[in-house]
């Protein structure tokens, strides 16, 4: 059950991340998004018992550090995105970007410097009184991603007020999940305390990710969390999805108005054919096809149907036209006009 639930949150973080880093190449924006749920998703694919199994072949207890580290780079990308989407990017950047660096070290050091680490599963439970380096390497494990967290909340909580709609329902999950995380460190860190003072500690086996107190605060909390974050940086970026794929289809219905304008009259064409974004590309094709409405004669209060026949009626060779002065119109209504043009040209083409 524990494999299944780690597993499953692992990919879903890998699936999302991949698909944040595909647009982020696309748009020049969003990367830290991406490297954060990859790194969320590497770090539950490492953690899963089976994995750690395996992991623990090539060094004993592997999986347990490889998680931790991706946790930890998972944690400062968020953190870095949150503080994007509020406005607050560079403030506090190299504190966090130090604080990153320092933990990691901490980590690495300390974790190749302990001997007789356990194989399989990585559990430290019974190493915290022999072993040092484990103490070190669990506070500051700990104490890094308490701060993160911490900035997390905050920046979020702060933000939500001057939010609204899908945003604000994403810096809520992302509050909520700082909440489950915070939980998740208090209670390790109080697991730890019991280790320290007894004699002969037991393993924290469970059963389940939530079959009592101590294995939700250590497994069902942080997939729980994850989730949240998931959802969290997912959520906000739905609007922009459905606004991409309604400028793709304009795109695509404008196509063959836009084609029959731009033969009639090549000079509407733009040197630059637009930027990298879809938005940018579907403005650049409405100007133009505004622009060779304009010359064909066609006004804004001309109904589509007709507007559609004025332009079938064009010969498809260029002439000579002087172009009115256009007005201006807000971009919904302009989009709404040309699209019904657009169709009404389609149709009438094709009929």
């Amino acid at each position: 059950m524990i494999d299944i639930l780690f597993l499953g949150v692992g990919f879903f973080a890998l699936v999302a991340g991949i698909w944040r880093a595909v647009r982020a190449r696309r748009t020049g924006a969003g990367t830290g998004l991406a490297v954060s749920l990859i790194a969320l998703g590497a770090a539950f694919c490492f953690l899963s018992n089976r994995a750690q199994v395996v992991e623990s072949e090539l060094y004993p207890s592997l999986g347990r550090l490889l998680s931790n580290l991706a946790t930890m780079v998972a944690a400062y990308g968020i953190g870095l995105t949150v503080a994007e989407i509020s406005g607050t990017r560079d403030r506090g950047r190299r504190t966090r970007l130090v604080a990153l660096a320092a933990a990691l070290t901490v980590l690495v050091v300390t974790f190749f410097s302990t001997s007789d680490l356990p194989r399989g599963i990585g559990l430290f439970d019974e190493l915290y009184r022999t072993h040092p380096t484990l103490v070190v390497y669990v506070f500051a494990y700990t104490v890094y991603l308490g701060f993160a967290v911490i900035d997390i909340g905050i920046v979020s909580a702060v933000t939500i007020r001057a939010s609204g709609g899908a945003l604000r329902a994403g810096l809520t999950l992302l509050l909520l999940a700082s909440a489950f995380a915070v939980a998740y460190l208090g209670g390790k860190v109080v697991a730890t305390i019991k280790a320290l003072q007894s004699d002969h500690p037991a393993k924290a086996l469970c059963g389940g990710p939530f079959s009592t107190l101590p294995c939700a605060l250590d497994v069902g909390f942080p997939a729980v969390s994850v989730l949240l974050i998931v959802l969290g940086l997912t959520i906000p970026a739905v609007p922009g999805l459905v606004a991409g794929r309604r400028d793709a289809r304009t795109l695509r219905l404008l196509r063959p108005l836009r084609a029959h304008l731009t033969r009639r009259f090549p000079e509407i064409v733009r040197i630059d054919p637009g930027g990298p974004s879809r938005r940018e590309r579907l403005l650049t094709a409405m100007s133009e096809t505004n622009d060779g409405l304009i010359l064909a004669g066609v006004t804004p209060e001309l109904a589509a149907p007709a507007a559609a026949r004025l332009v079938r009626a064009l010969p498809d060779e260029p002439g000579e036209t002087v172009p009115p002065v256009a007005g201006t119109e807000p971009f919904a209504a302009d989009v709404a006009r040309l699209r019904a043009i657009a169709r009404a040209f389609r149709s009438g083409t094709a009929g």
